[in-house]
């Protein structure tokens, strides 16, 4: 066989013909890694849905408080810039942490979080909000009814001034669409709400000084509560009217 191939090359026409097949072959390789390396660059150029944060994310945020907060936007990229275990589908954030920081347009990742369970309020509460503690009872509290992650209306009774300046009773909107980080319970009569820091010393003054009210408000299409004041004087001038 080798002398064969060696008669080949001694022969012009041999040789030639051997030239031109490993040209053949040499153009189709090329032709071959050119296409691969088309569908390459085009395959990096396809978009891929992502999340990236829309505001800062401070470590310790938790994904229900993320997607509460619209802490992050929806956005394509091309794949080539696609992040390793980049989240596309925010239920990924449910039951998470935030790990580390996470900045202003930076894609979410499932590094970025931890799957440790929430078990601080102050993974709750982020800005301006903040927790309080409201003792209340039974009936007054909803207990059994109010569960963590429930909003209601906040309503407190207060000793106020009634006709010809008597001492009377009155009860009031304290504040509405409560968040309910805490439900009411069996072992325990208070419930902690999430406020806003300009609300906190009236919810203080409320616990310590009158009677508080939550009332449940819909899952789903609650509308808004206006703010209403009621006293005997307004409850008797409805009586009898049809």
């Amino acid at each position: 066989m080798q002398e064969k191939i060696s008669k080949l090359f001694r022969n012009r026409g041999g040789a030639v013909v051997v030239g031109a097949i490993v040209a053949v072959i040499a153009v189709i390789l090329l032709v071959v890694y050119l296409h691969s390396y088309r569908s390459s660059v085009d395959s990096g150029k396809q978009t891929e849905r992502v999340l990236v944060a829309a505001k800062m994310i401070p470590r310790g945020t938790s994904g229900t408080l993320i997607g509460q907060q619209d802490l992050y936007q929806v956005t394509t990229v091309q794949k080539d810039q696609l992040k390793l275990n980049a989240i596309a589908d925010p239920s990924a954030l449910n039951d998470r942490v935030a790990a580390a920081d996470i900045y202003p347009g930076q894609q979410l990742t499932q590094n970025d979080f931890t799957t440790e369970a929430v078990t601080s309020i102050p993974y709750e509460i982020t800005g301006r909000q903040r927790a309080i503690e409201i003792p209340v009872d039974s009936a007054h509290g909803m207990i059994g009814q109010v569960a963590a992650g429930d909003y209601v209306d906040v309503y407190v009774g207060v000793a106020g001034a009634g006709a010809g300046g008597s001492n009377g009773q009155l009860v009031t909107l304290l504040a509405p669409d409560v968040y309910v980080l805490v439900a009411p319970g069996a072992g325990s009569s208070a419930a902690i709400l999430r406020i806003q820091t300009q609300d906190a010393a009236k919810f203080a003054y409320a616990a310590d000084n009158s009677r508080v009210w939550l009332v449940l408000r819909p899952q789903v299409g609650a509308s808004p509560t206006p703010k209403t004041t009621a006293t005997l004087a307004s409850l008797l001038a409805g009586v009898g009217k049809s």
